[in-house]
């Protein structure tokens, strides 16, 4: 079953990509008191996830942190060391990478999809929430194949309407 808006986050590891190595957490710990913009990617360096949607959480990270997100997270069904690089080749200090690299968390929201059929494996839906205090406020699932639900613009939108 997919999650649902006002639905708990569950709680399963993750791995926090940093500079000096990969940090162990959990989703629990990690959402924990704080307003978090997470958006999924089915893969870090696939070419919409670098061209478009990592980009657009770098170029409007201000101004989602004006609009009271504490933190923006990006997650994938990546080890924390590709998650790292990905980071460092296209991203910012403003964005949390998160490793899901066995896809517990993706599984566990009801978000992963087989990619088998083109040399991928277990993969992540493409989408993004809001999640405060590790309670879900708002959930963007794209159609398969689709770039625009989960962008950071669109989420901007939410907040100003929020």
């Amino acid at each position: 079953m997919t999650i649902q808006v006002g639905d708990r986050l569950p709680d399963v590891p993750l791995s926090i990509a940093a500079a000096d190595g990969p940090k162990p957490t959990s989703s629990s710990e990690y959402f924990a008191g704080k307003r978090v913009a997470l958006f999924a990617v089915p893969g870090a360096f696939t070419p919409t996830c670098s061209a478009r949607h990592l980009p657009s959480y770098v170029d409007k990270a201000k101004d989602l942190k004006a609009k009271g997100i504490d933190e923006i997270a990006c997650i994938s069904v990546n080890d924390p060391f590709v998650m790292a690089a990905w980071n460092k080749a296209d991203g910012s200090e403003d964005i949390v990478m998160l490793a899901d690299g066995n896809g517990a968390f993706s599984d566990a929201v009801g978000l992963s999809f087989d990619g088998s059929k083109f040399g991928m494996g277990k993969r992540s839906q493409r989408y993004s929430m809001i999640v405060n205090d590790g309670v879900v406020e708002q959930l963007n699932v794209e159609a398969p194949g689709e770039y625009r639900a989960s962008s950071a613009e669109t989420m901007l939108d939410q907040l100003a309407t929020a």
